[in-house]
């Protein structure tokens, strides 16, 4: 294997991993939470609840692109701000610990690292949309 084959072998793991926790998240909100439950959380963390809509599109669309590879560096960019809109609130308050009580800053600000590298890695050989040169 050559670095070329790892760095594609690398973004096809991130990728999809990735886009997998999007769903989940996506799914929490939809299913679980339900969108309305998820717009009155927001708006109990200070958040406009209309942007609940946003995020929970954000997620499931920036899912589905990330999983199939298409359009990965934008995706990624952009769903930056959705885990540093969590870090904000409600994680930070809780610490730097994701096992503290209501969750802490950790996973979300790796998540985020994790999105930067997927942005600067793109989508790989192993993407719906292939890489230009």
């Amino acid at each position: 294997m050559n670095n070329t084959d790892n760095a594609n072998l690398a973004a096809l793991l991130l990728r999809v991993s990735m886009g997998i926790l999007f769903l989940a998240h996506a799914g929490l909100k939809i299913f679980i939470f339900t969108p309305a439950g998820t717009v009155g959380f927001f708006e109990s963390l200070g958040f406009p609840g209309p942007l609940a809509y946003l995020v929970i599109a954000a997620e499931l669309l920036g899912g589905l692109a990330l999983l199939a590879g298409v359009w990965t560096r934008w995706v990624s960019i952009g769903l930056i701000p959705v885990l540093l809109g969590s870090i904000y609130a409600p994680h930070g308050a809780a610490g730097f610990f994701f096992s503290n009580p209501n969750g802490g800053w950790e996973f979300p600000a790796f998540w985020a690292i994790a999105l930067a590298s997927l942005a600067l890695l793109g989508n790989g050989a192993y993407a719906l949309q292939k890489a230009r040169g």
